[in-house]
């Protein structure tokens, strides 16, 4: 043995499982039976986004692998299904950097080509993820791997989407939503970074009132101005009409307890296409919508002509400067106000409206938290199932369309003979980009056939027919094209769990998913428990009427030493891989998760990695030096003689079986950090300084109780330190008669009789 543990091992151990398939369960002849007599344990992983390589985050599987390396070491069948995650707006977005780097955009490409091309880039970065992930030694079943674009998933959730069609859960309409021109798609409230910005508040005459407003810009598509009721200073305006300025509209003056007397002069206009507030009072109140603004964030027809093709920013300037000329601009205050920006780009959410596909929310919530009322879905810290409860009681309906390329394209068809007010935006044969709508373009120098080659974009109003089968929309006429937009990323991740272990809509599913489904934890991080977690619940209960998993375990995020967030701009990033070639992945592994408390912040520097290094090679050192102790007696037996043992073996042995019950109560109730620490102190401590430093004198009677010590402690910390005590065992294989060949798949230890 070498005198010190190197990492250079780890790759060798690791194709030692691979080559054993100690990680692939077998599925028994009758799934369901067997399920009930012994039920499985299935963890199904978080897919890592396909776009980059691992981050420290992602070092967390950890607590999965800790998870199932316990229970397959139990004697419970055990699943770890591996996967990836095409992550949608997110690799898109990383990939359109990329293609600016070369000079190039997104728009350079028809919808097809751009596709491909993304597709390549992630297959790349797919094969990085996953050697990533066994260099860091997470025992997954490869032979299951699975991807969110993989066909069979792709079937699954068009065949779901149909189903929620057919069952009166998804509709289309043109509301209004979080929309980022820069993106170029919508997103979901819970995708918006909300940022306070110092701003004005500016006055603005509207002829017989004056109105307070943080977008002067908007003023453009306001359809009225609202007052209080109650305020004594409006009473004379009831039902009047006044004109807007700088374009001349009759604007009715309505009253709405929704505003505030208090805030500036009292009267607010109402733009309802670029305010959600707007927006509501607009539908109640029966006013018009009149959308300003483009999905490519330019002025359109909708305001007088000056103002057309120009941004909001710069559309503000304009009105601003028509309104002081005009006398019409009053007081400018400083004010300060929450702004939505998008979570990808960073930059401001154009509020406007826009046709999109929306998921009827509420039955499948109710649904959701009936089954965590009834603890049929648990959650650890227990503290987020309350937070669960009280988003999902006021929830809104889920806009699942995306305005990109990547992703699942939304199987829905178009007859355009039937929808001529579809716009479609396509790259001609000569490279030209041409936008319009469909009773245009049908016409000569264009032909349906060109516009289907280049494909960019369409756009269908609410009223437009579709199809669920491109079959049946050519029965109306050869001129058909599927939707363009692509699902929200999260409407097929939510569906993960039950797609993965092969339902089927015709409920003729897999082995798999008999024996496996429902899963037993979803280990994620907190920040998404309304993102995933809860879409998972939903869609799970309702594709298959049992909930995805019995328990979520939520971990917090990674951070530095000093517990600030992670950041290339604060230099404070750790490289999991990189850390791993230089002190090891079982340092790594257990510098994650030891002395953590549940659901806390998990602090990870070169420091305590480097501290874990040395823990391991005190594994590795101790094991070498009773190694040797049992070659200087020439004593290989591990047969413990109770009545030679000394007063010091016994206390030994009687800790080991405390440490042997604790371990294991903590185990089963994800008390990872705790455990790692008792495991740390008695390996180190109570054992190495102690009693081992007591044996360097004593006759062979000692090697039973050390080698009983030793091989107990190599399997208690296997599932924190896999590669360092599989590697050990493997040695100690080679010299005792051990019935188990790897430790992966060998018995947990019970606590012995002393």
């Amino acid at each position: 043995m070498d005198k010190a543990y190197l990492p250079a091992l780890e790759p060798d151990i690791a194709r030692l499982w691979d080559e054993s398939r100690a990680f692939t369960p077998v599925v028994p002849p009758n799934p369901q039976a067997a399920k009930l007599e012994k039920p499985p344990f299935t963890i199904i992983l978080p897919p890592p986004n396909a776009n980059e390589p691992l981050h420290a985050g992602h070092a967390l599987f950890t607590v999965e692998d800790i998870m199932i390396r316990f229970h397959r070491m139990l004697g419970d069948p055990t699943l770890w299904l591996p996967g990836t995650d095409h992550a949608g707006i997110e690799t898109q977005f990383v990939f359109e950097k990329k293609l600016a780097r070369e000079g190039k955009s997104r728009f350079d490409y028809d919808r097809e080509t751009l596709f491909k091309l993304i597709s390549e880039y992630v297959d790349t970065n797919r094969d990085i993820a996953k050697s990533q992930m066994k260099r860091l030694g997470f025992s997954l079943d490869w032979s299951r791997e699975r991807f969110t674009l993989d066909p069979a998933h792709n079937a699954r959730v068009f065949a779901v989407f149909h189903r929620l069609i057919n069952d009166g859960l998804v509709y289309r309409d043109e509301k209004i939503v979080n929309y980022c021109t820069h993106c170029g798609t919508a997103f979901s409230n819970l995708e918006i970074e909300h940022k306070t910005v110092a701003s004005h508040l500016w006055h603005i005459n509207y002829g017989p009132l004056s109105v307070a407003t943080t977008r002067p810009e908007t003023m453009l598509g306001d359809t009225a101005v609202a007052v209080n009721p109650a305020d004594s200073r409006y009473q004379s305006l009831k039902g009047k009409f006044i004109t807007l300025p700088l374009v001349g509209r009759q604007l009715p003056i309505i009253l709405d307890d929704m505003v505030d007397p208090k805030f500036g002069t009292g009267a607010v206009k109402v733009t309802p296409s670029h305010s959600p507030e707007d927006y509501d009072l607009a539908k109640k109140h029966g006013l018009e919508f009149i959308r300003i603004f483009d999905f490519d964030g330019r002025a359109n027809k909708n305001v007088p002509q000056k103002y057309q093709g120009f941004f909001p920013n710069q559309v503000r300037e304009m009105v601003l400067k028509d309104l002081e000329d005009q006398g019409l601009l009053g007081k400018t205050q400083d004010y300060s106000h929450e702004v939505g920006h998008c979570y990808k780009c960073g930059r401001p959410i154009e509020p406007l409206t826009a046709p999109q596909w929306y998921v009827k929310i509420k039955p499948l919530a109710q649904k959701a938290v009936q089954a965590v009322q009834k603890d049929e879905v648990k959650f650890f810290p227990k503290r987020f199932k309350k937070e669960f409860l009280t988003w999902m009681t006021d929830i809104r309906d889920w806009p699942i369309s995306r305005q990109i390329v990547w992703g699942h394209r939304i199987p829905i068809w178009y007859n355009l003979d039937e929808n001529p007010q579809i716009r479609l935006t396509f790259i001609t044969a000569s490279g030209d980009t041409v936008s319009g709508d469909w009773q245009t373009l049908k016409l000569p120098p264009y032909s349906y056939q060109e516009i289907f080659s280049g494909l960019q974009s369409l756009i269908a109003p609410v009223s437009s027919k579709y199809y669920l089968s491109e079959s049946d929309a050519l029965k109306a006429g050869p001129h058909v094209l599927q939707e363009t937009d692509t699902f929200d990323t999260w409407f097929s991740s939510g569906q993960w769990p039950y797609s993965t272990l092969g339902w089927e809509p015709d409920g003729k599913h897999s082995p798999d998913f008999d024996y496996f489904y429902p899963t037993s934890v979803m280990d994620t991080m907190w920040d998404i428990l309304f993102f995933w977690v809860a879409r998972m619940v939903m869609m799970g209960i309702y594709a298959t009427d049992e909930v995805p998993f019995k328990m979520v375990h939520l971990h917090s995020r990674v951070v530095d030493a000093k517990g600030q967030k992670m950041s290339k701009s604060k230099g404070n990033v750790i490289n999991p891989i990189e850390f791993t070639q230089r002190y090891g992945a079982d340092a790594l592994r257990m510098a994650l998760v030891i002395g953590v408390a549940p659901g806390s912040d998990i602090p990870l520097s070169e420091d305590k990695v480097r501290a874990q290094r040395n823990f391991v090679n005190k594994i590795w050192n101790a094991s070498r030096f009773i190694l040797m102790i049992a070659e200087k007696h020439n004593s290989y037996s591990t047969e413990v003689n109770q009545s030679s043992l000394t007063a010091e073996d016994r206390q030994i042995l009687t800790n080991l079986n405390t440490l042997v019950k604790s371990t294991t109560q903590k185990l089963n109730t994800y008390r990872f950090g705790q455990a790692a620490d008792d495991l740390y102190h008695f390996f180190w401590h109570e054992f190495c300084d102690v009693y081992i430093e007591g044996a360097k004198n004593r006759d062979a009677s000692v090697v039973p109780v050390l080698l009983t010590v030793l091989l107990t402690c190599l399997k208690l910390l296997h599932p924190f330190t896999p590669f360092v005590t599989e590697a050990l065992y493997q040695e100690l294989k080679s010299k005792f008669i051990l019935s188990e060949s790897l430790l992966a798949t060998s018995a947990w230890p019970n606590v012995q009789k002393v």
